[in-house]
């Protein structure tokens, strides 16, 4: 495994604009509390084939006793026949500030997986990012850490979502908004917004207005990614698409709208047979909690070096002695280990 550790200097040389400084600054709670619902989008090819599903959801939460919210991002599918996707898991205060996240990447190719890790966190006077790639047997691991002080303006992959939303429900992007966030190389960037207008979009018998914003992260190393996002009028995701990607990600299906926008209308949810091996959200979340309990054995194993004793002790004598009743023999060998625990104090 690769270990790096670094700290960018150059942040003071990079800085968000004073609009997006006073956008952020300007954001009250009430434009946080009517942002917390959830959108489902499905992803879609050139040819309108479905290749996956998009979500996300931001509710309240509370962060080491600090009142804040909640926001889950998941996209899975396959792109090219290839099996991807990404999850994001954050808590963000309410201006917008990251007090943890989470992001997992992975692209599932033939004969090796690609995953990516990345682990956000403030600790004391900084923003700790820790940022793990994995293919093959190969693990490259970095470390990059900010003062707080260089990030006034700063947005994640995860305050972005709320930041996109407050933008849609107010239908105004303000000039000149420059942000600071990651590129994909976890190194600080700027990150551009602006309006593209209205349009309008049919969603089955009904045609809505939505509003386009864009977003632009330009990185250190001259390489940009630009996402377009359209709204509906109470800020529901209508679709979003990385330009250069084959794959849009499309709301189908009209969302209960929050304003009374929408019409009354009763969703139906079709039963689809569950294959979890099949269900590339599903098949994520094993992984994820795959490498989790792994690490807490591994923690609990580190923890405890006497255990590894104990077992190469145990099998030496079982492989010397070969019993017939490997049972008998393990409970007569573990059996004084059992009497040495300290004895339960009588009941009176």
């Amino acid at each position: 495994m690769e270990e790096n550790e670094s700290s960018q200097n150059e942040t003071e040389e990079l800085k968000a604009s004073v609009n997006a400084r006073e956008f952020i600054h300007n954001i009250a709670q009430r434009d946080l509390e009517q942002c917390l619902f959830a959108d489902s989008l499905v992803t879609v090819s050139d040819s309108g084939r479905e290749l996956g599903d998009f979500s996300v959801s931001v509710t309240k939460a509370s962060y080491n006793e600090e009142l804040c919210y909640l926001l889950h991002a998941n996209s899975h599918g396959t792109i090219d026949d290839v099996p991807c996707g990404t999850s994001i898991v954050a808590y963000i205060s309410r201006k917008l500030e990251i007090l943890e996240e989470n992001h997992h990447e992975y692209v599932k190719l033939e004969k090796k997986t690609v995953d990516r890790k990345i682990h956000i966190v403030r600790q004391d006077d900084q923003l700790v990012v820790d940022r793990v790639i994995s293919e093959r047997e190969e693990v490259k691991a970095q470390t990059h850490k900010f003062p707080l002080s260089s990030l006034n303006g700063f947005v994640s992959e995860a305050s972005n979502f709320l930041l996109l939303r407050i933008m849609a429900r107010q239908k105004i992007v303000p000039e000149n908004m420059t942000f600071l966030s990651l590129d994909a190389d976890s190194m600080l960037s700027k990150s551009v917004y602006k309006a593209l207008g209205w349009q309008k979009q049919m969603f089955g018998e009904d045609l809505i207005d939505i509003f386009g914003i864009e977003r632009t992260i330009s990185s250190a190393n001259h390489y940009s990614a630009t996402w377009h996002c359209y709204f509906m009028p109470d800020g529901h995701l209508a679709s979003r698409v990385q330009l250069g990607s084959p794959a849009v990600m499309k709301l189908l299906h009209l969302p209960f709208l929050q304003d009374g926008v929408e019409k009354d209308k009763i969703p139906v949810f079709e039963k689809k047979p569950l294959i979890w091996e099949e269900d590339m959200e599903l098949y994520s979340k094993f992984l994820d909690r795959k490498e989790e309990l792994k690490a807490d054995y591994s923690s609990y194993i580190r923890q405890h070096p006497e255990l590894k004793a104990l077992l190469a002790d145990f099998l030496q004598f079982l492989l010397l002695r070969k019993p017939q009743d490997v049972f008998s023999f393990a409970r007569d060998f573990f059996a004084p280990f059992g009497s040495q625990s300290p004895a339960k104090s009588e009941e009176f």
